[in-house]
C-alpha cells in the first residue's frame, strides 16, 4: 500500500499543478492548450540547470559534506528556474492571443509543436544524442529523501505514515502541493483572484470597473506558464529520472482533461488528479504492483496484457470527457479575444 500511495503521488502531483495552470489561464479568458509544450520546455530547462550546477561541482561538494539540505535547495532552485522560463515561454501565447488577437487554439497547438522540436534540437546540440541526462547519478541518488537523512537508523522500523510520506520520497511533490493550495486560495479568496475570474466571465464589465483586462490576462497566462514549466520539471525528476527528451508522455493533455473533469475548481481538480494518478500508477507498474504487501502480484496474475493497462489512463480520459464535457461550465469569455469597444 505504501508503494501504491507513493507512486500515485508521483503521477498525480504533476497533473494537479499543470491542471491548475490551465485554470489560471482559462479563468482569465485565455485557452492554454500549450500546457504539454510548456511542460516539455520546463523539463528541459530544469534538467539543463541541474547539469550546469553539477558541472560547477556544487552537487559533489554537497554530497561529500553529506549536506542533503543543500541538495534539496538545488532541487528547489531548479524548480524555480523551470517556472520562470516556463512563464517566459508562455508569453508567446499571451502576446499572440492578447495583442494580436490570434486564434488561441491554433496558438496553443503551435507551441505544442514548437516545444519538442526546439528541445530536441537543443538536446542534440548539447548532449550529441536524443536525451539530456545528468552528468552523474540520477534523481534518486541526488534528490530522493530517505529515512536516514531525517535521523532514523537504517534498520529502524517506521510506522505507516513515516514509511509512506517520509521515506523514499521527493520534496518537489510536497512543494507542488503547497503551491497548489496557496494559489487556490489566491484564486478564490483575494481581490486579485476575483479580478482574474471577472476577466474570464465578463471582461467588458470588468473593464467598466477599472480592471485592466489585458494585464490580468497576461498575469493569468504567465502564472499558467510558470506552473506548467514547474510541473514539467517535477515530472522529469520523479518519473523520467531527471532527463529531457522532448516528451512528457502526454501529461499536458491529461492535465487538460483533469481540469475539465474538475470543472475548473481546485478541490475537484485535486481529487480527479489523484484518481488519474492512480490509473497512471497501475498502468506503469501493473506487473510488479504488490497492493497488499504480501508478495502476490494480483494484477499480473489476471493475465491481462500490459498494453491494456497502459491504455487505461487515456481510455478513461475519453470516457470522462464524453460524459462530463457538456455538463462542465467553462468561463464564459474563454477563448474570446477582448475588444475594448464591444459592449
Amino acid at each position: 500500500m505504501t508503494f501504491l500511495i507513493q507512486q500515485t503521488l508521483i503521477y498525480a502531483v504533476p497533473l494537479m499543478i499543470v491542471a491548475l495552470a490551465g485554470v489560471f489561464a482559462e479563468r482569465s479568458g485565455i485557452i492554454n492548450l500549450a500546457l504539454e509544450g510548456i511542460m516539455i520546455f520546463g523539463a528541459f530547462i530544469g534538467v539543463l540547470f541541474v547539469r550546469m550546477m553539477q558541472a560547477m561541482g556544487w552537487f559533489e561538494a554537497a554530497k561529500a559534506a553529506d549536506n542533503w539540505v543543500a541538495l534539496q535547495g538545488y532541487l528547489l532552485l531548479a524548480m524555480l528556474v523551470a517556472a520562470i522560463l516556463g512563464a517566459v515561454f508562455s508569453l508567446l501565447l499571451a502576446f499572440a492571443a492578447i495583442n494580436l488577437r490570434a486564434d488561441q487554439t491554433i496558438g496553443g497547438t503551435a507551441l505544442n509543436m514548437l516545444a519538442p522540436a526546439l528541445v530536441l534540437f537543443l538536446v542534440r546540440l548539447i548532449a550529441k544524442q536524443n536525451q539530456l541526462l545528468l552528468l552523474k547519478g540520477d534523481s534518486a541518488s541526488w534528490f530522493m529523501i530517505k529515512k536516514t537523512m531525517l535521523g532514523f537508523d537504517r534498520t529502524a522500523e517506521l510506522n505507516f505514515f513515516q514509511e509512506t510520506f517520509l521515506n523514499k520520497v521527493y520534496l518537489s511533490n510536497y512543494v507542488c502541493v503547497l503551491v497548489f493550495i496557496i494559489l487556490a486560495i489566491i484564486l478564490y479568496k483575494t481581490k486579485f483572484g476575483l479580478r482574474l475570474r471577472a476577466c474570464g466571465e465578463n471582461p467588458q464589465a470588468a473593464d467598466s470597473l477599472g480592471i485592466n483586462v489585458k494585464k490580468m490576462r497576461y498575469a493569468g497566462t504567465t502564472i499558467s506558464g510558470a506552473l506548467a514549466g514547474m510541473g514539467g520539471f517535477v515530472y522529469a525528476v520523479t518519473t523520467a529520472n531527471c532527463s529531457a527528451n522532448g516528451d512528457v508522455a502526454g501529461f499536458g493533455f491529461l492535465a487538460l482533461a483533469v481540469m475539465i473533469f474538475g470543472n475548473w475548481k481546485p478541490l475537484n481538480i485535486a481529487i480527479v488528479g489523484f484518481i488519474f494518478g492512480l490509473f497512471k500508477c497501475v498502468a506503469a507498474s501493473a506487473g510488479t504492483l504488490d497492493i497488499n504487501g504480501d508478495g502476490v502480484y494480483m494484477l499480473a496474475q489476471l493475465g491481462v496484457s500490459n498494453y491494456v493497462y497502459n491504455m487505461l489512463p487515456y481510455v478513461m480520459t475519453l470516457i470522462v470527457l464524453a460524459f462530463t464535457s457538456k455538463k462542465s461550465r467553462a468561463p464564459k469569455a474563454e477563448g474570446i479575444p477582448y475588444d475594448k469597444g464591444e459592449r
